[in-house]
């Protein structure tokens, strides 16, 4: 009974440490024989094969002690020569892989530059044809009136308004204009009615029902150099010259324009054709402008002695115009200053009634008595 008891003791002990070191790898029945058959000398029965166990893992874990180590190396070696092998593929993948990225980003790269010099020179092509169809974008010049508190240059309206009568009147009319409304502005009264009378209005009918001509006064509007429009297109080749008054702001960026226009006559460039009775000029739309260049230096003799050049008539002329379109800008300016002051008062004075009013109900405190 104890011999009995110790072998099977034995055989427990055995089964445990093999169960112990042989749990990776399972053994396929067909090397159950060889385990059972060579693992153990014939004279010693196996301790293994004289039990009975109620699965057969058991077996195929007992069995990697003797056959698996040698299974387990031809593995290993067959799954290392395979990544041996396949380790050039995979490396020729790799590379081929690394070549393809660097060409397809050398391509995104050229279509990147392409696609960008693309968009540059079709905004160019735009460009063009704006600049041809609107016109060239007028530079900002700095004209003195333009600030808030600034006033008219009247020397400069004075030379303007010489350079539209020597040059500019003999095709353009400025019909909204009076001869009393260069009174305090440019001339004084008697300048005024000087100018005027020199100018033979037709008036009438007189008591014989009959058109007069008369000497001009105050009253009168500024000449008209034709009798009517269709008058006026056949004396300038079909072209109508614009009435004045409001130039300035019947065009935009209107002060900018009108100078730019008239200081901005060029020869074409190339490749550029004017047909006969039109001038170039790139701030006028379509560049071909049936006026031709009329400043030009020392077309016109100042009284007060300012050298006549071209950017100074040009400057002078556009003074002139700019007050004609907005006489009453300085008297706005002016008024809304006042008005601004006035309300400044008339805030500081309703912050300090607001103060005095509600600064007691804002500080006050509430004292409750609270009976129980």
């Amino acid at each position: 009974m104890r011999e009995t008891n110790r072998l099977r003791m034995r055989r427990a002990e055995e089964l445990s440490c093999v169960s112990s070191r042989c749990v990776i790898v399972e053994l396929p029945f067909s090397l159950v024989p060889l385990f059972t058959s060579s693992s153990f000398p014939r004279s010693s029965p196996s301790p293994i094969s004289s039990l009975h166990f109620p699965r057969v893992d058991l077996v195929h874990k007992a069995s990697n002690q003797m056959v698996g180590g040698g299974v387990i190396q031809q593995i290993l070696r067959r799954k290392l020569h395979s990544q041996s092998v396949a380790t050039p593929v995979l490396s020729w993948f790799s590379s081929k892989k690394a070549h393809v990225d660097a060409d397809s980003s050398g391509v995104r790269a050229f279509a990147l530059l392409g696609a960008g010099v693309t968009g540059l020179l079709s905004f160019s092509t735009v460009a063009s044809a704006d600049e041809a169809e609107h016109g060239l974008a007028c530079p900002d010049y700095p004209w003195p009136h333009d600030g808030i508190l600034s006033s008219y240059d009247h020397a400069s309206i004075r030379r303007g308004h010489q350079v539209y009568q020597q040059v500019c009147a003999s095709c353009h009319s400025m019909s909204l204009i009076s001869y009393r409304d260069l009174v305090g502005v440019a001339y004084t009264e008697e300048e005024a009615k000087a100018m005027a009378a020199e100018v033979e209005v037709v008036d009438g009918p007189n008591d014989e029902g009959e058109m007069f001509t008369r000497p001009g006064k105050l009253s009168d509007r500024l000449p008209q150099p034709y009798a009517n429009e269709s008058a006026a297109r056949f004396a300038n080749g079909g072209a109508y010259p614009p009435d004045l008054s409001l130039i300035t702001k019947a065009r935009h960026n209107g002060q900018n324009y009108v100078f730019a226009l008239l200081t901005g006559y060029r020869d074409p460039p190339a490749g550029i054709s004017i047909r006969e009775g039109l001038h170039y000029n790139p701030y006028f739309p379509g560049g071909a402008i049936a006026m031709p260049k009329m400043l030009n230096d020392e077309a016109v003799e100042y009284e007060d002695g300012v050298p006549a050049t071209e950017a100074q008539m040009g400057k002078d002329v556009v003074s002139f115009l700019s007050w004609a379109a907005e006489p009453e800008m300085e008297e706005r300016k002016l008024m809304g200053f006042k008005w601004i002051f006035l309300l400044s008062l008339a805030l500081l004075q309703a912050a300090y009634y607001r103060r005095l009013k509600w600064s007691v109900l804002k500080s006050r405190k509430l004292v409750l008595d609270v009976v129980n």
